[in-house]
């Protein structure tokens, strides 16, 4: 009767995705992501002509396979940020149960390059990396886990998640990967703070990690030794920090001029783990300050969108996969001016690497998902209410 006296009533034109998109997304975020990934091409071009030069390759050989891997990183990125928090929760659910199998089958079909720890699997062509993709594919599941727990009749998600954290170090210590190892703890305990753990359960987990460490410095040369020499007071000029330290002294803070740094020509890692080595030699302690307020920008508009974020799962998962980024680039620039033990890991976005870049990628996507604005309300609205 309605339509017949008013007419048939149209539709709201739904606003399309990508003008939607463009209006929620945090845009500062996405240039301090754009922008890491153009200085990671500018310090390729600085660190990686001589190792190309060793290994018979083309000068410019690996910043073009970082611009390749870069570009899939970024497209991935852009494609997961199109997507809702229940999408990337099944996605991520996936990912991580993929990325665990390739894991848990690493000492049997994968190789270490030499390098004393079995953490790739070689294809031919290039390597692939699986504790990469498990970092935000365990953050999205633990986070999902969290979350149901706190529902009425939720699974004990906590007790759950717990377990798979437990279940992914000790895969990766038997690698040995003692980095990965911590940065998968912190990353859960940071959510399981966030979710409301009790100071007690904190502090056991601080007790735990602690004596984890005092029973890897114990039983493995290769740990041990990576201690003894970050509290040695002798530094040996002639170890990649030796050479690391040294780059960055020389730079001071505008640098020795672009070409014009030594410490790439004798540390094998300088395109990866010591790229910040790279840079502050050549480049000054400046582009090393662009660089920090590049991740401090990522870090805290991020983490300042998830505390408005209503959705638990939204919140966690956003703040895990936020941290880790945060504690990623932490650790790698904390060891290049030893302030942290000896590690390998790469800085995010600016390092070369495959599976980094990509992996780096995924989390990044799903982090701008999660900080999207979204019309449901603000939490601090919700509180104010309940407070009335």
């Amino acid at each position: 009767m309605t339509e017949m006296v008013y007419g048939t009533v149209r539709p709201s034109a739904r606003e399309p995705i990508l003008p939607r998109w463009w209006r929620t997304v945090d845009k500062g975020v996405l240039l301090a992501i754009l922008g890491l990934f153009a200085i990671g091409l500018l310090l390729g071009l600085a660190a990686s002509p001589p190792l190309a030069t060793r290994n018979g390759q083309p000068p410019f050989h690996y910043v073009q396979r970082q611009m390749i891997f870069g570009t899939a990183a970024l497209s991935i990125m852009l494609l997961l940020s199109l997507c809702d928090p229940k999408q990337i929760r099944r996605m991520g659910s996936l990912l991580f149960l993929g990325a665990f199998v390739a894991l848990a089958f690493l000492p049997l079909f994968g190789t270490d390059f030499g390098k004393g720890a079995t953490r790739w699997y070689s294809l031919g062509f290039a390597s692939v990396q699986p504790s990469e993709f498990l970092k935000p594919g365990f953050i999205i599941l633990s986070a999902w886990l969290l979350a149901a727990s706190q529902e009425i009749n939720g699974p004990p998600g906590r007790s759950l998640s717990l377990g798979i954290a437990l279940a992914v170090v000790g895969l990766l210590v038997i690698q040995p990967d003692f980095g990965q190892a911590c940065l998968i703890l912190f990353g859960w305990a940071s959510m399981y703070f966030v979710a409301g753990a009790s100071m007690v359960l904190v502090v056991s987990l601080v007790a735990a990690v602690g004596l984890g460490g005092i029973a890897a410095y114990n039983l493995s040369e290769h740990f041990r030794r990576r201690i003894d020499g970050f509290l040695s007071s002798d530094l040996d000029p002639t170890t990649q920090l030796g050479y690391a330290t040294n780059a960055i002294r020389e730079g001071g803070f505008f640098g020795v001029g672009v070409g014009e740094g030594q410490v790439k020509w004798v540390l094998p890692d300088a395109h990866t783990d010591f790229i910040i080595a790279v840079a502050a030699e050549e480049y000054g302690v400046l582009l090393v300050m662009v660089i920090i307020a590049l991740y401090a920008t990522i870090v805290l508009r991020s983490l300042w969108r998830l505390m408005r974020e209503r959705d638990p799962f939204a919140r966690l998962a956003g703040t895990g996969l936020t941290l880790l980024f945060a504690a990623q680039a932490i650790i790698n620039m904390g060891v290049a001016v030893r302030m942290l033990p000896a590690k390998g890991m790469t800085l995010p976005l600016v390092s070369y690497g495959g599976s980094s870049l990509i992996a780096t990628g995924i989390a990044l996507g799903c982090l701008l998902a999660f900080t999207r604005s979204r019309p449901q309300g603000q939490i601090e609205d919700i509180l104010i209410k309940r407070g009335r």
